[in-house]
């Protein structure tokens, strides 16, 4: 039985990858057209259907020439509908795929551009991980569809397959197509709740000292020589003589230098983790830091790029 169900699969991905959700990844831009548009009757439209063959059966039953073009018209209408559900998919342009940074065991946000090239849609539904996006696509005017992603581990987060489809405009059709778009999303690694700081080596011994800056650190009497920009007039107009305002720069941070080797006693995942934690304490105090792996290493560096680099080597570690 498993065996028939694989093969009845194999020839399901084969002959109608359209048609299910078997559809193999396909890169961006996705063009949707008629060959991989597919529409059904939905319930309403069975129903409807049903009354209509009533309408038609009783209608030339008793010769009744009204009730007969009031079923024509009916199913006129519902022809029409048919294909104004058809007009809604065919055409449209999946193109640009962004997505934020997020975390393991956070949700990335994802962003999709859908462009229709000729007359504006309605009423699209795109489906992506059992969660529901309904938009509308203007022409000339790309829609942007955010959806999120629940992302479990770190490293690359394949996009997944997802649905657009449509029952657009009286419900009696359900049309719909695949998607299943070649992107990937990077995770980052869980950071450490709480942990131990790095250790650092011993600073200059005139490291905290006053240096000349910009930093106002203390007021005091004037002395010849003194720059004139560093005088304190509004406060010196308060005092016999005139103040001057020492000027200081904050002493620099210790460079933090991040190695996987010396962190022992700790599994690979929770090494990464306390790792991250690390550099994410780096970057928000504005420390300089340098990040050593078995299999690369980082120079001291500061900055939103060094820290994605740094970022980016941990959640791709194996």
């Amino acid at each position: 039985m498993a065996s028939r169900g694989a093969r009845l699969l194999a020839w399901a991905e084969h002959r109608l990858p359209s048609l299910t959700r078997l559809r193999p990844r396909e890169p961006l831009p996705i063009v949707l057209h008629r060959r991989r548009i597919y529409i059904l009757p939905t319930g309403f439209g069975l129903g409807l259907s049903m009354l209509l063959v009533v309408m038609l059966v009783g209608a030339l039953n008793y010769s009744n020439n009204a009730a007969l073009g009031l079923t024509c018209l009916l199913g006129a209408a519902a022809v029409g509908s048919m294909l104004v559900a058809f007009r809604t998919l065919n055409g449209l342009v999946i193109g640009g795929l962004r997505s934020d940074t997020a975390r393991a065991g956070e949700q990335v946000r994802v962003s999709l551009d859908v462009s229709a090239p000729r007359y504006a849609r309605t009423a699209i539904r795109l489906d992506a991980e059992a969660r529901e996006q309904v938009f509308g696509v203007q022409p000339g005017a790309p829609s942007t569809i955010e959806f999120h992603l629940d992302a479990a581990h770190r490293g690359w987060l394949d996009l997944p397959r997802m649905r657009l489809h449509s029952r657009w405009p009286m419900g009696l059709f359900r049309v719909w197509s695949w998607l299943h778009p070649d992107g990937k999303v990077l995770v980052y690694p869980r950071v450490e709740a709480f942990g131990p700081p790095p250790l650092v080596p011993d600073g200059d011994a005139d490291r905290g000292r006053p240096r000349a800056g910009d930093e106002l650190a203390s007021l005091r009497d004037y002395r010849p020589g003194d720059p004139r920009r560093q005088i304190a007039w509004k406060l010196s107009a308060r005092h016999d003589g005139l103040l001057v305002k020492d000027l200081e720069q904050p002493a620099p941070q210790e460079d933090w230098r991040l190695d996987w080797d010396a962190i022992h006693g700790l599994d690979d995942e929770t090494r990464i983790s306390r790792l991250a934690r690390w550099v994410d304490e780096a970057h928000e105090g504005g420390r300089r830091w340098s990040l050593r792996l078995p299999d690369g290493y980082f120079d001291i560096a500061q900055g939103d790029e060094h820290y994605h680099r740094c970022m980016t080597a941990l959640a791709l570690r194996p």
